[in-house]
């Protein structure tokens, strides 16, 4: 306290007179003999006017920061004090936080504590250190202080109710995560069901709003599938209308999980409302359990951190994804002075902010023109792959798609997406510097797109083997790596993708095919050299194990012998022609990918100018009409002037 009266005391003399830093006459005099020295006594001496230009500064960065990122017609749709709007948000490209970064003070011990923390940067998260190490028992703590009351101010809690009665209407069934004893409804709001997920029952049953209630630790989840608890399974999906859950994700240990499962609980175009509070709005009280986040992120910040919780939960399953301020003015409002500032700063109320989003609708049926928006709504939820696997992979899923010949063969592919994580969670162990993501979903798609590929455990161990996963079985991957040594890494993953499918049938036809196949590629280049003395290794590797792949792999075409007379027939410009058909094929796949991916970005643009000029056909309406709805009564109302009635 002595040194904060000092401190407060230095300042004011600043603004009393710049004469208070200066030196008496007698050290004026010692320094005007020291002037030619380089440690002369004045040099020392604060400049004059700098503290009033630095304040000025600080508060021209504050204003900054406070400037809406939301066009005026998205504003006029939402509740009061949109902040972010749904096209202002930028993401990296993976999950961007380690474990770490959701521990408690209990919980870090020196080597986790000295963990980057890789906030939203796009790097890679660093190993996890101490796992299970002084566990924060979040049910038991929150039972043990269940007498201590969260108390919100009056104005942050009316500001609260306000922006709910925005979305919340009379007959809804909403989902409250992290409820206790007050949920800061509307006082009219009369819903259909209200259930509340909490960490103490009392609390709950105090709470006149909430019909029914769990006792379920949030915190308490399966890696990246959802909240672990069966209570909260059987409250089943697509159920609620809205998900609520106020100062809640300040401690979340697992929040991607809790929006995961918020996600399917939701009925299709429910939404879902995050509210929060300042950093150091009840630190005095429950300081113990706040993350690390919390702790080491100002609020604006943790604007954007929770909004990347529900952009790395479900992806583009959320959809109008957007930030608001909420605070009470007073809060908000900046004083000139800064000795009142300090003095008043905790006779304030708390800042208060929003994050929400709607439930995105999945693309229920198939249309054979838009592949690519049914399979992209498959993603949404897929555990193991992160966001930039995703879109990489979708557009190849949907190419493979439209290459098969059959209906059943689309179903097939459509029926064995569920085997995409198992993929993936054996791709990511793969050097990213040789084997790149745009390899990885190359992969994944052709192995889709084989109708005989349905991830079954030979499959996999298979894959496994053919990416040097693990050791190579000594009568089929051993060889197959040795001889194919020169062929460039993504032939080699086009090769792989043929084979794998052609495991785990239990087909004895298959069995003998695999087995003509890897004998069968020695002679087959000694055939090609033989015939094509100028070719290098590398493409007579790439020609011979695809020729022979093509003919011998799939029981029924050809048998190896046949092979043998087919090959031996060819002379060599036939076999270049080959090879070139080939290499032509390959550049002709890039092509047509990047033709793709540019009519795609032209349809959605397309499809953004018609949403822009729709809302803007719904605003003219707005504008030109004479009544509208008030939803703080839920009656229509004639307007008084053009603004409409003063919604709070």
């Amino acid at each position: 306290m002595a040194s904060k009266r000092l401190s407060v005391a230095l300042i004011a003399c600043g603004f009393v007179s710049t004469h208070a830093f200066a030196p008496s006459a007698t050290s004026r005099g010692r320094a005007t003999v020291a002037e030619s020295s380089d440690t002369a006594l004045h040099a020392f001496a604060p400049p004059t006017l700098i503290i009033g230009p630095m304040i000025r500064r600080m508060k021209e960065e504050q204003e900054k920061k406070k400037m809406p990122m939301a066009g005026a017609n998205e504003a006029k749709n939402e509740a009061p004090g949109l902040r972010v709007g749904a096209n202002a948000w930028k993401w990296p490209p993976v999950w961007p936080y380690d474990s770490n970064f959701f521990k408690r003070k209990s919980e870090m011990n020196e080597k986790n504590q000295a963990a980057p923390m890789n906030i939203l940067t796009g790097q890679m998260p660093s190993p996890d250190a101490g796992e299970g190490e002084n566990e924060f028992n979040s049910l038991k703590y929150w039972e043990e202080n269940s007498d201590i009351k969260t108390n919100l101010d009056p104005k942050v809690a009316e500001k609260i109710k306000n922006h709910y009665s925005f979305y919340l209407r009379d007959g809804m069934s909403v989902l409250e995560l992290g409820a206790a004893e007050e949920s800061y409804l509307p006082d009219n709001l009369k819903l259909n069901r209200h259930v509340g997920v909490g960490a103490v029952k009392k609390q709950m049953e105090e709470n006149p709003s909430i019909t029914e209630s769990y006792v379920i630790d949030l915190n308490d989840v399966v890696a990246d599938e959802g909240i672990k608890s069966v209570e909260f399974s059987n409250l089943g999906n697509d159920t609620f209308d809205a998900v609520i859950m106020a100062n809640t994700i300040d401690f979340l240990n697992n929040p991607r999980e809790v929006f995961k499962s918020a996600w399917r609980a939701l009925k299709p175009g429910g939404i879902m409302i995050v509210p929060f509070l300042s950093k150091d709005a009840y630190v005095d009280k429950f300081d113990e359990a706040f993350t690390k986040q919390w702790r080491d992120m100002t609020d604006d910040q943790h604007m954007w951190v929770c909004g990347s919780f529900f952009q790395f939960s479900a992806g583009e399953g959320w959809e109008g994804l957007k930030g608001f301020d909420i605070s009470p003015e007073e809060a908000k409002k900046d004083d000139d002075n800064v000795l009142s500032k300090l003095s008043k700063k905790d006779e304030r109320p708390c800042e208060a902010f929003v994050v929400q989003a709607r439930k995105n609708c999945l693309v229920e049926e198939l249309d054979e023109d838009d592949v690519e928006s049914f399979i992209k709504s498959r993603m949404w939820m897929l555990p193991t792959l992160e966001d930039r696997d995703k879109k990489l992979v979708v557009p190849r899923l949907a190419r493979a798609y439209d290459a098969l010949q059959t209906d059943e063969e689309k179903e097939k592919m459509l029926q064995h997406f569920d085997a995409l994580p198992k993929i993936y969670a054996s791709l990511i162990r793969m050097d990213q510097f040789a084997f790149t993501f745009s390899m990885q979903a190359q992969l994944a798609a052709d192995l889709l797109g084989d109708p005989d590929f349905n991830g079954n455990d030979e499959q996999m161990k298979n894959m496994k083997m053919g990416l040097g996963l693990r050791k190579p079985s000594a009568d089929f991957w051993a060889p197959v790596g040795k001889l194919t040594a020169k062929m460039t890494p993504e032939d080699k993953v086009n090769l792989l993708a043929y084979i794998v499918p052609r495991f785990g049938s239990d087909d004895p036809a298959q069995k003998e095919a695999l087995e003509a196949f890897v004998s069968g590629l020695e002679p087959t280049f000694a055939v090609i050299r033989s015939k094509c003395p100028g070719m290098n290794e590398g493409d007579v590797q790439l020609l011979g194990s695809e020729l022979l792949a093509s003919e011998v792999l799939i029981p029924g075409r050809s048998t190896r012998e046949e092979f043998a007379i087919w090959l031996g027939a060819l002379a060599e410009d036939d076999l270049k022609t080959i090879l070139a058909k080939r290499k032509s094929f390959k550049e002709d796949a890039k092509l047509e990918l990047k033709a793709f991916q540019e009519e795609r970005e032209t349809e959605q643009k397309r499809l953004q100018e018609r949403r822009e000029m729709i809302q803007k056909q719904v605003m003219d309406a707005r504008e030109a009409r004479t009544v509208i709805f008030n939803p703080r009564n839920g009656k229509v109302e004639e307007l008084e002037k053009k603004g409409g009635f003063k919604m709070f």
